[in-house]
């Protein structure tokens, strides 16, 4: 059974024994075939008293990547986890090689429109010797850019200031359009950060249009098809890969009832309001829900029409449960943050919504790393 976390993530110092322990009792447990455990115990230790550390076999790293997706609390998506693809470049401990296996991570993740959820795995952090790392939240994100005043005036305005960082880093790439694909800014072996833009063969972006409205489609909006989160710790055994970007595919409402509509974001809904004839001059006329309504379904119909995989949120809801009663069957907690499970769009009409969940911190797991990007060149 999977452990509780003892504290918020793996530094750069020596393992804590006891999470190695008590990973390698739950990967033997979880999978017979490999035998007794206390041979493999015994290395493990003896590496940890001699290196600080210890290496996880092939096996033991894909078990632990596909059990953290496993215990990710705020994921409603976790009904496959079993079929998350590994791949193993733990080797690479290069921003350059970082950067490159970063974009074949797309490429194949992407494939056709058929998105695969995909982790790639690079250096771990060893005692003194941190390994790589990802200053962006996901390998795609779209700029956000201030004005003068230092209102953001277009883009993706959670981006805005990591997009002032990223140009003090000497990014010229931007047009100043409301979907600029940032680069990847990644740090490595105590170096200044790298800037590695993502080539255009790597993005597989999804034009937005409505099925009733042809005016929606003047409004220029796109999405990306593969959320890939990247400035996360992945943490086995007390072991932290810093730099292990992930990915799995979108539930609609990510799109369309935050991304394109909060306030913070690209907000979006009073225009599209203004277009359907709404009456926006209260709140009274839930307008805004109609809006958030047109606007979730020119998502789901954009991305059916391209062939790229989405999902909407019902769908995934009783996928969800189905993940829940598995893992109880499997006499396993299914940590839930009910507040990130329960989707933003019609919550009550889901089951998610219907009862509480165990909220505990399982290990292995994905952890937020300190604040990157000290350095400003």
């Amino acid at each position: 059974m999977a452990h509780a976390v003892r504290r918020k993530g793996a530094g750069i110092g020596p393992v804590d024994p006891a999470e190695a322990e008590g990973f390698l009792r739950m990967f033997y447990t979880e999978n017979p075939s490999a035998g007794p455990v206390e041979p493999r115990l015994r290395q493990v230790m003896a590496q940890i008293a001699q290196y600080g550390t210890y290496t996880h076999t092939d096996g033991e790293l894909a078990f632990g990547a596909r059990v953290a997706w496993r215990n990710s609390n705020r994921c409603i998506g976790r009904l496959y986890w079993r079929s998350l693809r590994v791949r193993d470049h733990r080797s690479v401990d290069t921003a350059e090689g970082v950067a490159l296996e970063c974009v074949e991570h797309l490429r194949e993740a992407t494939g056709s429109g058929r998105i695969r959820p995909t982790i790639t795995v690079f250096a771990q952090d060893r005692p003194g010797r941190p390994g790589p790392r990802i200053w962006n939240e996901q390998l795609i994100r779209y700029a956000g850019y201030h004005g003068p005043d230092g209102v953001v005036v277009a883009g993706d305005a959670r981006n805005a200031d990591f997009t002032d960082r990223v140009r003090r880093l000497g990014w010229t790439g931007g047009s100043g359009a409301d979907f600029d694909v940032l680069p990847m800014v990644i740090e490595a072996a105590g170096k200044p950060p790298l800037l590695a833009a993502i080539p255009g063969d790597a993005v597989l972006e999804v034009p937005l249009e409505h099925p009733e409205y042809p005016w929606f489609a003047d409004l220029g909006l796109r999405w990306h098809a593969v959320p890939a989160i990247s400035n996360m710790c992945l943490e086995i055994g007390g072991v932290c890969y810093p730099c292990a970007p992930f990915n799995g595919w979108y539930m609609g409402t990510e799109i369309g009832a935050r991304n394109l509509a909060d306030e913070d974001r690209y907000n979006r809904l009073r225009v599209v309001a203004e277009l359907l004839g709404l009456d926006t001059s209260s709140d009274r006329t839930l307008w805004k829900d109609h809006a958030l309504v047109e606007l979730n379904v020119a998502v789901l119909h954009s991305f059916g029409q391209a062939g790229v995989t989405i999902t909407d949120h019902h769908t995934e809801s009783r996928r969800f449960m189905s993940h829940l009663e598995r893992e109880e069957r499997s006499g396993r907690i299914c940590p839930a943050d009910w507040s990130w499970i329960v989707p933003p769009l019609s919550g009550s009409l889901t089951p998610v919504f219907h009862r509480y969940y165990d909220d505990v911190r399982l290990s292995p797991s994905f952890v937020h790393h300190p604040r990157a990007g000290e350095y400003d060149g």
